[in-house]
């Protein structure tokens, strides 16, 4: 039996098989994506991998590629990634997935908008019958006004929304300055109705709502097993 960690590893020593020399990557954040950066620079230190320059989702995930050897670049540079590699809270059997618990999604949703793949990296436990059975939709909001966008998500139909806080209780914020409402819908039988209704709201910045993106997901599983799958 695997633990963890070590099922992260193996899903994200799977994803250098995408990887190849002179390729621009999105590096997204989580922890089996910091296992992801960290397992490219040992490629790069290695030989296996050359000439590669990463885009990170985060100052914090730039700064743990650079301790890697990973050379960053930036949008502006390099505005077609080939492929970025992300972790995942939660996955569909329709390749769906809602991303955001690192308080990163639109960042990373950026990224992956500007990819030519999206190869994503999860264990098994991260698989679900539907999207909402144990994740919260991460919101990012504007700070102004920020409690009408709870009261909007309630009408919605989540049963529970809570601004995301540090353990001293201080109100969280993301590399843009703004707040996060995690949104408690419970299973969700058509993301795409709350993307949408989400995505037209003024204050509402991004959703963690991953729909339709994903082109390669990597799956580790207790047993040892690997799958790598495609959407059909």
């Amino acid at each position: 039996m695997s633990t963890r960690n070590e099922l992260k590893l193996q899903a994200a020593a799977a994803a250098l098989d995408f990887i190849e020399p002179g390729m621009v990557v999105g590096l997204g954040g989580g922890s089996t994506a910091a296992l992801f950066v960290a397992q490219l620079g040992q490629a790069l230190q290695n030989g296996r991998l050359r000439n590669i320059v990463g885009i990170p989702s985060a100052p914090v995930v730039g700064a743990f590629a650079q301790t890697h050897g990973v050379p960053l670049t930036d949008l502006e540079r390099h505005p077609h990634i080939d492929v970025c590699v992300d972790g995942a809270d939660e996955v569909s059997p329709q390749f769906d997935l809602i991303k955001g618990g690192g308080g990163l999604l639109t960042r990373e949703k950026i990224l992956a908008q500007a990819s030519a793949e999206l190869v994503i990296v999860v264990d098994e436990y991260k698989h679900a019958d539907m999207l909402g059975q144990r994740w919260a939709v991460p919101v990012e909001v504007m700070a102004f006004g920020w409690t009408s966008q709870r009261d909007f998500m309630q009408e919605l139909g989540a049963r529970v929304v809570t601004a995301r806080r540090h353990p001293d209780g201080t109100l969280y914020h993301t590399d843009q300055g703004n707040l996060i409402l995690d949104a408690h819908f419970g299973p969700i039988p058509t993301p795409t109705d709350i993307a949408m209704a989400l995505s037209v709201r003024a204050g509402v910045v991004e959703h963690g709502l991953f729909l339709g993106m994903t082109s390669k997901l990597i799956t580790s599983y207790a047993t040892g097993a690997l799958a790598v799958t495609s959407p059909t």
